[in-house]
């Protein structure tokens, strides 16, 4: 069966996540989070956890090979057979250029990119709303769309809900800032290649994931004719 390698794009707060795990699920693909594999690689001391420790201590940016380097190990997995679900990678053309020698090297090309398109205003509403559990973060409500019982007490354990600092919207406005100046270009650069593939993130999730899963059956069934 043909595999499908794919990119998942879209600003903080467009329910990436969520729809990477469904979508790892309906298609048996890897989800490879650059985030995650860098923190593994790291906790596992090997040396490309190394090399990259030693950039992430000084607070700089892992350089270009490093992730592609990473990512090329990780796809050769036996997870990645099916396919891979790339998100935070790439983030600028010459990241997509080096991706796209990397993976012609290991006879691979990319399928689509799927871009998740949130307005901003949507992105402020959702995050600035978000309240944590300050005794179990993993305890998360919204004040509009999942709001506690009793306001600013968790349901589950009745501490305190807090908004982390990450989701004022300041800090967000300026993530959406660097998302725009560095996404923007990259959108362009997959439409040309006719890779890019547009998805209304104000939707529904089930909405967005039904619309997700037919367009890569139909993607799989034409690589298949």
């Amino acid at each position: 069966m043909p595999e499908l390698n794919l990119i998942l794009l879209g600003p903080p707060g467009a329910g990436k996540g969520t729809q990477a795990e469904r979508l790892q699920a309906d298609f048996s693909l890897a989800h490879i989070s650059t985030g995650d594999m860098l923190r593994s690689q790291v906790a596992a001391d090997t040396e490309l956890g190394r090399k990259a420790k030693l950039y992430m201590d000084e607070g700089e940016l892992v350089p270009d090979d490093v992730i592609i380097e990473m990512i090329t190990q990780r796809i050769d997995e036996p997870d990645a057979r099916e396919g891979f679900l790339l998100d935070g990678f790439p983030r600028n053309e010459s990241q997509a250029d080096a991706l796209d020698s990397a993976l012609r090297a290991h006879d691979r090309r990319l399928t689509a990119v799927l871009q998740i398109e949130v307005p901003d205003d949507e992105v402020v509403r959702r995050l600035t709303g978000r309240r944590v559990c300050v005794k179990n973060p993993s305890h998360i409500y919204h004040v509009e769309l999942d709001p506690p019982k009793h306001e600013r007490i968790c349901d589950q354990d009745g501490a305190r809900l807090i908004q982390r600092e990450d989701d004022s919207e300041q800090t967000i406005r300026r993530r959406l800032e660097v998302y725009h100046s560095q996404t923007t270009p990259l959108i362009d650069y997959y439409e040309r290649a006719g890779l890019l593939r547009r998805f209304d993130g104000t939707r529904a999730p089930e909405e967005v994931h039904t619309h997700l899963r037919a367009t890569l059956a139909t993607l799989r069934l034409e690589e298949q004719i």
